[in-house]
């Protein structure tokens, strides 16, 4: 779970931008436990989302990414 381990999707590294601790904290209070892979694959979808929230943002012509885009 170092931060630019590469993915299993597009094959490019890409930075972890979660806090790991917190995520884990919020997986075992609801009270199952966490997977060594599942930080990886978290970050792949939040990496997904964040793509995502700017080409939207850009079609509509802003530069700025607001809550909606997501």
């Amino acid at each position: 779970m170092a931060k630019g381990k590469k993915s299993g999707k597009g094959g490019g590294k890409k930075e972890i931008v979660i806090v790991a601790s917190k995520m884990k904290d919020a997986i075992r209070n609801a009270g199952c436990n966490v997977a060594g892979d599942a930080i990886e694959h978290l970050n792949e979808k939040v990496h997904a989302m964040l793509t995502n929230a700017v080409k939207r943002a850009q079609e509509n012509g802003r530069k700025t990414v607001r809550g909606y885009d997501f």
